[in-house]
Formats: C-alpha cells, sequence, structure tokens
C-alpha cells in the first residue's frame, strides 16, 4: 500500500516541489490549504500538471495524480489526516508556520490515542532559520504538558532551492492548477530531525548542519536573485526578465562579486560544511540556473517585498552582518542594498507590490539614514552596524558623483 504524506500549503512550492516529488515516489498526497476554490479544484481534478522548463529544450509535463485536498478550517478533517499520515509537510510560508499548530496539535492527540508508537515526522519547507525551534514552541503551547512533543514528533528543517516563478495570467486561465518550474529537484533535508527512518528518495539529500544549507540559500542563493533583481533595474528598468538582465556584462560581474563576497562569510562560518571552492561552483550553477529562459522568471520577482528583503536578519543585511562577524569586507553587497532603494518594478499588472509602494512612499523619502536604521534594523550604537552603516552612506555619495 502507498504512504500518505499531507502536505500543508497547496501553492507553488507545495504542488510543484514536495507533492510532486513524493507522489512520483507512490505517495498519496493530501493538500490542506486556505483557498477553497484551489482545494475544491484539487477534489474536482484528483491531479495536476507541472510544467518543467529548461532553455534548449521541450517543456517537460509531470502528472502528479491521485492527489485530494482538504480546507485547513475544517480542523476536524485535518485532525483525521494527521492521525493517520506517514509523513507530513509545510509550505505556508515562515510566519505563517505558528497558526498551523492548532490543527497539528489536534491531529497529534488523535494520533497519539491510535498509534501512539507511530511518530510524526513534519518537513518544514520554509527556508527559514530554526524552523524547528519555532514549530516546537508553537506546538507546546496548544498540547498538553504530558504530552511527549519530543518523541512523537519530527521537525525537520530544510534547505529549499527549488525556483519555481509567478504564473502567468494567461497560463492560469488555460488550467489553474498548472505550475512552472526548473529542472532541479533537490531536497535537503535536517537528517537529524527525524524521528522516524528518512525516506530513501534519490531526490534526497541528508544533512548533519542543516543552518549551513539553510545559511548558503539565504546568503547566496536568495541575495542573488536580490543581486539581480536590483542591480539590474538599476541598469535598466525596462529589463523584465532575469536572464534579460543577466545578459548585460556588467549585472552579471556586479551579481557574481556579491555573491562570491557572501560566500567568504557563509565558508568561514561553517568551515566543516561547506569549502569557498563548493560555495563557487555551486555560485556558477545558481548563475546558470538564473538564466533559465524558459522559465520566464521576472525582476519583479526576485526584488518585491523590499521591508523583508532588506531586513536585518535577510539575505543582503544578513549578509553583511555574517561578513563583518569575520571581519570579511562587504562592500559588493552594500552596493545591492543601494540599488534596491531604486527598485521600481511592475508585475503584470502594471503595479508595484503594493507594500513596496507604501514604504517607498512613506519612509524612503527620509533618506539613507532613516532606512538603514528602521528598515535595516542596523544600530549607530553597535561597532558593526555602524561600520555597514558608514560604508553605504560613502557608497551612496560615490554613486550620486
Amino acid at each position: 500500500m502507498s504512504k500518505k504524506l499531507i502536505q500543508f500549503g497547496a501553492g507553488n512550492i507545495g504542488r510543484s516541489f514536495i507533492g510532486q516529488l513524493f507522489n512520483q515516489h507512490g505517495y498519496e498526497v493530501v493538500f490542506v490549504d486556505l483557498n477553497q476554490s484551489l482545494v475544491e479544484l484539487l477534489n474536482q481534478q484528483g491531479a495536476y500538471r507541472v510544467v518543467v522548463k529548461q532553455s534548449g529544450r521541450e517543456d517537460q509535463i509531470l502528472e502528479v495524480t491521485g492527489v485530494r485536498a482538504v480546507d485547513a478550517r475544517d480542523l476536524s478533517a485535518v485532525a483525521d489526516e494527521i492521525a493517520e499520515a506517514d509523513l507530513a509537510a509545510t509550505a505556508v510560508g515562515g510566519g505563517a508556520l505558528p497558526h498551523l499548530a492548532p490543527a497539528f496539535s489536534r491531529g497529534l492527540l488523535a494520533r497519539q490515542q491510535r498509534h501512539p508508537d507511530y511518530p510524526l515526522d513534519i518537513i518544514l519547507a520554509e527556508n527559514i532559520r530554526n524552523g524547528g525551534e519555532i514549530m516546537n514552541r508553537a506546538l507546546a503551547e496548544h498540547l498538553p504538558a504530558s504530552f511527549p512533543l519530543k518523541s512523537m514528533v519530527g521537525l525537520v528543517e530544510t534547505s529549499i532551492g527549488k525556483m519555481v516563478p509567478i504564473m502567468p495570467r494567461e497560463a492560469l486561465r488555460v488550467d489553474p492548477l498548472w505550475v512552472f518550474a526548473e529542472p532541479y529537484n533537490t531536497l535537503i533535508l535536517d537528517r537529524r530531525g527525524f524521528r522516524t527512518p528518512p525516506p530513501q528518495l534519490p531526490e534526497i539529500k541528508l544533512v548533519d548542519n542543516i543552518t549551513a544549507y539553510v545559511d548558503r540559500k539565504l546568503f547566496i542563493h536568495n541575495l542573488g536573485h536580490a543581486a539581480v533583481g536590483y542591480l539590474g533595474f538599476s541598469e535598466n528598468p525596462e529589463y523584465i526578465y532575469l536572464w534579460e538582465a543577466l545578459e548585460n556584462p556588467e549585472v552579471l560581474r556586479r551579481t557574481r562579486q556579491a555573491m562570491r563576497q557572501a560566500a567568504q562569510g557563509v565558508a568561514a562560518e561553517y568551515p566543516e560544511d561547506l569549502s569557498i571552492e563548493e560555495l563557487h561552483e555551486h555560485i556558477e550553477d545558481l548563475l546558470n540556473r538564473f538564466r533559465n529562459q524558459a522559465l520566464g522568471d521576472t525582476v519583479f520577482r526576485v526584488g518585491l517585498d523590499l521591508r523583508r528583503k532588506l531586513g536585518r536578519h535577510d539575505r543582503i543585511v544578513g549578509a553583511m552582518l555574517l561578513n563583518r562577524k569575520h571581519g570579511l569586507e562587504c562592500e559588493a553587497i552594500v552596493d545591492v542594498l543601494l540599488a534596491a532603494l531604486d527598485f521600481r518594478a511592475t508585475g503584470e499588472d502594471g503595479k508595484m507590490f503594493p507594500a513596496d509602494d507604501e514604504l517607498i512612499e512613506n519612509e524612503f523619502p527620509h533618506g539613507l539614514d532613516y532606512v538603514l536604521e528602521h528598515v535595516c534594523g542596523l544600530s549607530p550604537e553597535n561597532s558593526e552596524d555602524s561600520y555597514i552603516m558608514d560604508l553605504a552612506k560613502a557608497r551612496n555619495r560615490q554613486r550620486a558623483k
């Protein structure tokens, strides 16, 4: 009999990556989502298609069949699925993770009654630091103190590197369940998070220090995306796609420079897990993947949500702080931050991301000092923060000349 995966979040990563991967290896996949129309469509069709896009090749269509979905508001139905699942996964966004705790706690209590010796492993496909701790605290708040949380629940952190573009409206009109994705299909999982034997799938890579790979994703992959978006828009606001921006030698050079600079900090932080040579190879692979014309990934997508992406712990400022921790320079990364302040890309509808529009109108006019302190979370009282702030202001003056 097939095993059952319950997948919280039927969005792009949930469908194109986690759901597709486990379905391909014989798992029944049950999606849980708040989007009622999406739930109804999945139940009506019982299947969906993932279109794998790669430059120079015909599209590969992956048929994901035998799936169904449950409305996340139906806590009784969700709890019943959790009680009987072989494995669970989430792809809802780090901020939404704690909101899953009520449903999970209810399902775990039912599971304890029915299968007291059968732990549940939960794959947290969220690309956030300390996702296991966040989920553990949320579950502990909703479960009785007597519940054996540590032995009954495995919280498996991940590093998700698969790129999924915003779906074009025209494609969604053809099939609302379609998802486009790149061929990359490696799922990096925390070996130590499991309470049952990990799934033995060829696409799964088990690692002992997941934090190193989460930081690699954030400070190299995500930083690289931001660099292409912000530097590309700065060079030519007419660029729509990543591949267009990367055809500009200056954008490519400065993006690679920022990624390599961040790689120095990652290698210094995790010398036993990631060498600088491995990270340089990873950067070149990423730059090739960013150039995938068939994927149609946009400058708008990789740049939107400025407040989050400029935050202290995110891809740009976080990478600079990691470098400064190890006494390393960060000028090329500072240049990405400064380019972000000029980012005004729009989506298919010709409009900016609403939160970015608000940020630009209400906070950017206060000047660079204000943005560095109140948006980026840097403090002039902290020596390393002050170094970055001074460097940003100096390079901004050079840029203005």
